[in-house]
């Protein structure tokens, strides 16, 4: 699979007379003259992916597309074709910003990592979050006045950055929504990285790799049991969707894509300072507070767990934030009173 994709009627017709072959050649593109190759060798000139004894890039194709699923468009515009060339100068950009990237961070004694220091596995990590990146930035909120080229551009570099400090975790979908927020507001790479990077202290728990998400759901399922049961029932009665699977992008990205950006900002001051002056469980007491919103829709039309799934998708950025926000701290103070009253 390539950094920059093929594009569509050659991915249908991969045997058509007309389309471009992908992946079907092992040899490196033979315009590159032999002493301008870099120092590691791709698996093939369309792949974008560097090859390894043990790396499949079939396997790295199923990693990428299960990393970008998630019922977001796919369609992106602008796509380049890709040949040999293309390959060398993806090539070589990788290993260019590995190099600024390992200088920036060089010792006291100004020693810095060539490229020879860097391991097969570690280019095809980097290679694969790249990708993920690119993929992601190119379709990030483009339809907000603020994300010209030049800003997309920034956005890329502040998550390029973070990814390369925290390669472990690596690039996960839902990252650049929580970036962008802060690029609108502050205009500013150094600052909005700095931001970011104390943002995805806590969020960071939310992805994969942390485990607050299965909390958030258990603690949901824990409150409107307790201070609704009519429509705990009414979730176990069509087909039991109390697992809260549809609150999912609500903790993943603190409602970002549920609200206008002006409204994202709002709530997210309030979800900052909430753990000095409210609850450090904010966001569960807003999931909640979207839920009981709405409770009566829900109740009257009988939902199933399809339908709310639906509805949410529906009303995402035509919700009465300041609505919401009171009926959250109603329901704090609600549960407070609850646990002062034992």
């Amino acid at each position: 699979m390539s950094v920059d994709e093929p594009d569509a009627e050659s991915q249908e017709t991969p045997n058509g007379e007309d389309s471009t072959p992908i992946m079907t050649t092992l040899a490196p593109p033979a315009a590159v003259p032999p002493e301008e190759r870099p120092l590691v060798e791709f698996d093939s000139p369309d792949s974008g992916l560097p090859s390894s004894r043990n790396y499949s890039v079939t396997s790295a194709h199923s990693q990428i597309l299960s990393s970008i699923d998630d019922g977001q468009s796919t369609e992106e515009e602008g796509r380049t074709p890709v040949g040999g060339r293309q390959d060398s100068l993806i090539e070589d950009r990788l290993c260019n910003q590995l190099d600024k990237l390992v200088t920036s961070g060089a010792d006291s004694d100004g020693m810095s990592a060539s490229l020879s220091s860097y391991t097969i596995e570690l280019l095809d990590t980097v290679a694969l979050n790249l990708h993920r990146i690119d993929k992601d930035v190119q379709r990030c909120d483009r339809n907000y006045y603020y994300f010209t080229t030049a800003n997309l551009e920034k956005l890329r570099n502040i998550m390029c950055s973070y990814v390369w400090e925290h390669l472990e975790m690596g690039y996960v979908q839902g990252m650049c929504d929580l970036l962008a927020p802060l690029m609108v507001i502050l205009d500013d790479e150094s600052l909005a990285y700095s931001c970011f990077t104390q943002l995805m202290k806590r969020m960071s728990q939310n992805f994969p790799n942390g485990g607050a998400m299965d909390t958030h759901f258990a603690n949901m399922r824990s409150l409107i049991q307790i201070l609704d049961s009519e429509l705990f029932e009414l979730m176990q009665q069509n087909g039991d969707y109390t697992h809260f699977y549809f609150c999912y992008r609500w903790f993943l990205l603190d409602f970002k894509r549920e609200l206008l950006y002006e409204d994202v900002f709002a709530v997210w001051e309030v979800i900052w300072v909430a753990p000095r002056i409210s609850s450090r469980h904010f966001v569960l007491f807003l999931a909640l507070a979207l839920v009981t919103v709405y409770r009566e829709i829900i109740i009257d039309n009988n939902m199933d767990f399809t339908d709310i799934i639906k509805f949410f998708n529906e009303m995402a950025e035509r919700h009465d934030v300041q609505l919401i926000l009171r009926m959250a701290r109603e329901l704090v103070h609600k549960v407070q009173s609850l646990m002062d009253n034992k």
